[in-house]
């Protein structure tokens, strides 16, 4: 796509590629004249600003020189990375001199701009170039075999390579190797080329073509490969690039073909050796691929030639051509969109005209209305492949499983010297593996669970445990395997019951020295007081009465002691009053012993003394209802705002049992986003679930949502890590969760095994699905290997070959030849007897008429033939009766003992089920054909009658939306020729075009046409939609005669024919 564009007739040079901004240098072209006929002559530097969307360069600065040039470089001499200073300009000039110019002097308009110049050549100096290594070398060529070799730091003296060349001769180009920096080349019109060494001083080696035809017009070093070279010719009748490698210097290594007329320049890119251009007398400017000759990019370029052809040292996709139309113009070959500049050329028109009417009328003219178009139009696609400098020199990618793709393109140096160097990706899978410690973490805890060593794991984490919290929860979990697990519970909590039983013997004998004796006399008082009406009720048996005047009397011990002699229901009322006026600290705890009510120490239990409403429980509660009760005092400390009781509530899921709330509860207290604490809590878990199967003999393999996510996370992590065993070991089995079932699938996939007791999962990335009427294999089944599918065709052209008998609804986008075994759907191929003449359409038979055939007469006593037992064939007719599509039937049953393929039958008769197809039974499903065909056709039960059936169509890829505007505008043209169109000949012709343009519908939807011929077909359809259609004939000649005929002869024709027809009637 053009970018930039100068007037001017000159030479061009890059800045270097340190330099910034880019700067593109002019020098007036020596031995060129303009339209002025001007003898003036100067050096102007332009900037390339591409932030700018016109096609004009910013000119800044211009000198007047007395010399044209014949050759234009610009070297890096004296430039620092940065690019500081502007580095040298080199000219050849008309009369033997070389100039050096100061770039920065000539930007900052000084005058005094010449650093040196010397004219000690003979004749013009055609050839310039710089030493990349030493750049302050540069080497010269002129007329009479003269090459210099020139020290910028002193450049009054300079060097030859060697002695001159006989017979003395010009010298057209010269260059540099890219790869050893004492190799030079030159090659001169006669179509030699001489290499030299400048250690030796001499010449090493000379390169020539047989044919005497090879005029060079240029000559470039491969940018890598130090041996290898290109020579440009510019004679007509050899129009070629030859590939040259100075290892087998006997003849080229590749010649690419691509120009018609001779080539006037090239150019090897630095930054991809697959990109070399060219621009020739036939008007064209190709960037092809050296080694395999292959043009990948055509420049849209008008009919002017140009003489020289540069790549932009900074910019690697930008490149710069002069032509002889006095023009320079600057291209870009990744390709963009021209809608921004043509509407800047549209806006530029506008304004020249000004908004009044040229004609006079004083009337302003409305606003300039330009054709709505699609932006797809105006697109210009990039190179046919990606350059080098754009393609990953190196990647990485990691996949399932923990593996590590890797690539990079290491160079090869090819062993045989006529092949081009390849270059060839190396893929590197290796495993990674960053978390050595969780992965060892995890590899003991498999081996605990296979081994069942819990008690001394937990004893290990014991050990190594650093905090007092962390020492306590691996405690609670080691009691789960040990003999009464509710005591040592109590332990754990600070409550032995041998320290308690030593306390109370010691208190027991304390209080024995101090009783009163018992012996002596005693009075039984019945007087009006207390102990008066006690005694009387205590008397008469009314102990109720008596517990009454305790009470009243406060008297509480006595009053208990009389319940426990009045029966369990005195004794309950009893201890009901006592606990309602009793108010000490310990009150409520005795109530819930003796009341048996354990919730209410959970529930209304200071959760300070959580501990101690723990120990309660594990003392009192029964089986059925502790783990409720621990869950609920772990609830109550999970909600409570103090992180320190929080994390406390973890001991309480742990005797509860509850892996669910551990999880929920550890999740809250610990960082779960390192690898590590996730593993502490597996650990946890893993323990406990098989401690809860030990003890409470319950199902563990049924998970909560919160562990299945846990468990997941962690199976992820251990694939990660390439542990994919482990990782299917902790994975939940009995969940349905979506991404759980997905990691399953994945895991077992990674170790090549297929998911136990699951055909199909329902997974969220795609898998290919068989069509209708292919059913797949079936257990039991053996899988036919395909055979290699055929595509029907909506005309026709390719039917079905013969030999195919098909059951079941079968697809017609489906080849016929492809075996699935299901039961009841089942193609079978006869073997390939002898088969006899027939009206049948074979792969090399003319396409079948699309026309009913019609019936004949047959006498009333014919007898039919045997009916042929060979392959089964279609019966001549329409063409979708010879795709066979059969009517659904009922399913043939298959024997057991039926294999294919099926032995042959004595006689020479192929079986099918054991049935001999010669013989008439058939199985019952096999209806009977209604339709008639030729004597001797295959009649009865062996073929059923398709035509109730619908065909189904192709469906074609649609045609690109950018390219749409072309199918829309010729069909458009089409209608409006037939509706004009009288005479039935040229109906027929436009009938006809229509049918023909398919094929470009075709060839748009592959998106093989070249860019030059779309462009040119959009040009047509322009054309077309101004009425303009002898534009549009003259835009058709020229894509025909500068195009490939086998690429466009299937359509352009009738194109042409539609175009003059429309310019005949006039529509």
């Amino acid at each position: 796509m053009k970018l930039k564009e100068v007037d001017l007739t000159a030479m061009q040079a890059w800045s270097p590629a340190q330099n910034h901004p880019i700067y593109l240098a002019t020098g007036t072209s020596a031995q060129q004249l303009d339209a002025t006929f001007s003898t003036n002559a100067s050096l102007e530097i332009f900037e390339l600003d591409l932030s700018d969307p016109s096609l004009d360069m910013k000119s800044c600065a211009t000198f007047s020189s007395s010399h044209r040039y014949h050759k234009l470089i610009w070297g890096p001499h004296k430039m620092d990375s940065k690019g500081n200073i502007s580095g040298v300009l080199i000219a050849g000039g008309e009369n033997g001199n070389i100039i050096l110019y100061d770039p920065s002097k000539i930007l900052a308009g000084d005058k005094e701009v010449v650093i040196a110049q010397n004219d000690k050549h003979t004749g013009p100096v055609r050839a310039l170039d710089v030493n990349i290594f030493q750049t302050n070398l540069v080497a010269s060529g002129a007329n009479e075999s003269e090459i210099y070799i020139w020290d910028l730091n002193n450049f009054a003296a300079p060097m030859t390579p060697g002695a001159k060349t006989q017979p003395p001769e010009d010298i057209s180009c010269i260059a540099w190797n890219r790869q050893v920096q004492h190799i030079l080349a030159s090659a001169s019109p006669s179509g030699r080329a001489t290499v030299w060494d400048l250690r030796k001083n001499e010449p090493i080696i000379k390169v020539s073509d047989h044919s005497n035809r090879m005029h060079c017009s240029g000559l470039a070093w491969h940018p890598d490969v130090a041996t290898q070279m290109v020579l440009a010719s510019e004679d007509d009748r050899l129009p070629v690039v030859q590939m040259w490698d100075l290892r087998f210097a006997s003849s080229p290594l590749h010649v690419l073909e691509n120009h018609a007329r001779g080539i006037l320049a090239i150019a090897w890119s630095m930054a991809d050796p697959e990109l070399l251009l060219s621009c020739g007398k036939d008007a064209k400017i190709l960037c092809s691929n050296p080694n395999t000759g292959e043009v990948l990019y055509e420049l849209p370029t008008n009919t002017q030639w140009c003489f020289d052809i540069q790549w932009c040292p900074r910019n690697p996709a930008v490149l710069s051509a002069a032509s002889f139309d006095g023009r320079i113009s600057v291209y870009s070959i990744m390709g963009g969109s021209t809608d921004g500049l043509r509407q800047k050329q549209v806006d530029k028109l506008s304004s020249s005209f000004g908004n009044l009417d040229p004609f006079g009328t004083g009337q302003p003219l409305p606003p300039l209305q330009i054709p709505q178009q699609t932006a797809q139009h105006s697109i210009v696609l990039p190179l046919k492949k990606p350059p080098k400098w754009i393609r990953r020199p190196v990647g990485a990618s990691f996949s399932f499983g923990g593996k590590l793709v890797t690539f990079e393109n290491v160079k090869m140096q090819s062993q045989q010297g006529a092949e081009q160097q390849q270059q060839q990706q190396h893929v590197f899978i290796s495993q990674v593996v960053t978390e050595k410690e969780f992965l060892s973490r995890s590899d003991q805890l498999q081996q605990v669970v296979q081994s069942q060593g819990f008690v001394s794991y937990c004893q290990k984490k014991i050990d190594a445990s650093q905090t007092e919290f962390e020492k306590n929860v691996w405690s609670f979990l080691k009691v789960n395997f040990e003999d009464d697990s509710r005591g040592k519970y109590l332990e754990l909590l600070g409550y032995r019951k041998e320290d308690l039983g030593k306390k109370r013997i010691k208190e027991e004998k304390q209080e024995s020295e101090f009783l009163p004796s018992a012996r002596g006399t005693f009075n039984i008082s019945i007087s009006g007081d207390i102990d008066g009406l006690i005694t009387q009720a205590l008397l008469t048996g009314n102990f109720e009465s008596a517990v009454d005047l305790c009470l009243h009397d406060n008297r509480m011990a006595d009053a208990i002691i009389l319940a426990i002699a009045g029966g369990q229901e005195l004794l309950a009322r009893t201890q009901k009053k006592y606990f309602a006026k009793s108010q000490s600290k310990i009150t409520r705890l005795i109530t819930a012993v003796v009341m048996k009510n354990w919730k209410e120490i959970v529930e209304s239990c200071d959760l300070r003394n959580w501990k101690e409403a723990l120990a309660a429980v594990l003392t009192y509660a029964k089986l059925d209802e502790f783990s409720a009760l621990c869950d609920l005092l772990g609830t109550r400390l999970e909600s409570e705002g103090d992180s320190l009781l929080q994390t406390q509530a973890c001991l309480c899921y742990i005797c509860a049992g509850n892996v669910e709330k551990l999880v929920a509860c550890w999740t809250k207290a610990q960082d779960g986003s390192n690898p590590l604490s996730l593993q502490d809590l597996i650990e946890k878990v893993v323990i406990l679930r098989k401690a809860v199967q030990l003890t409470q003999a319950v199902d563990t393999n049924a998970v909560g949502f919160l562990l299945a996510e846990k468990m997941s996370q962690y199976a992820n992590l251990l694939a990660a890590q390439g542990s994919i065993a482990a990782a299917l070991a902790f994975l939940p089995e009995c969940t349905n969760q979506p991404n759980i079932v997905q990691l399953r699938d994945r895991l077992y996939k990674a170790q090549g095994e297929p998911v136990p007791g699951q055909e199909s999962t329902k997974v969220p990335y795609e898998r290919q699905q068989l069509p209708k009427g292919r059913p797949g294999p079936v257990a039991g089944h053996t899988q036919m290997p395909r055979v290699p599918t055929q595509q029907y065709y909506p005309h026709g052209e390719n039917p079905p070959p013969p030999g195919f008998l098909v059951h079941g609804n079968v697809n017609p986008n489906i080849a016929a030849a492809q075996l699935p075994t299901s039961p009841g759907h089942m193609h079978t191929q006869v073997p390939p007897y002898p088969q006899p003449q027939r009206p049948q359409n074979g792969w090399n038979d003319p396409p079948a008429l699309n026309r009913v055939p019609k019936k004949k007469k047959m006498p009333e006593n014919y007898m039919p033939p045997v009916p042929i037992t060979s392959p089964i064939m279609n019966p001549l007719g329409d063409p979708q009766s010879q795709m066979l599509q059969q009517q659904p039937s009922a399913p043939v049953p298959l024997s057991s003992q039926a294999s294919f393929p099926q032995p042959h039958l004595p006689g020479g008769q192929p079986s099918f089920h054991g049935i001999p197809l010669g013989q008439p039974s058939m199985p019952p499903s096999f209806s009977k054909p209604n339709i008639e065909g030729a004597p001797g056709a295959p009649i009865g039960n062996t073929i059923q009658h398709v035509q109730s059936l619908p065909t189904e169509k192709i469906t074609k890829k649609p045609i690109p939306d950018e390219h749409l505007i072309l199918k829309t505008t010729f069909e458009d043209l089409i209608q409006r020729c037939l509706s004009s169109a009288t005479d039935p000949q040229t109906k027929r012709k436009l009938d006809d075009a229509s049918k023909r343009l398919e094929f470009l519908y075709d060839k748009l939807r592959e998106q093989t046409l070249s860019p030059t011929i779309i462009s040119g077909l959009h040009n047509i359809a322009r054309s077309i939609e101004t009425r303009n259609y002898s534009e549009g004939l003259a835009t058709h000649t020229h894509i025909v005669s500068t195009s490939n005929f086998s690429e466009t002869s299937a359509f352009m024709p009738v194109l042409k024919v539609v175009l003059t027809q429309a310019n005949k009637l006039g529509v």
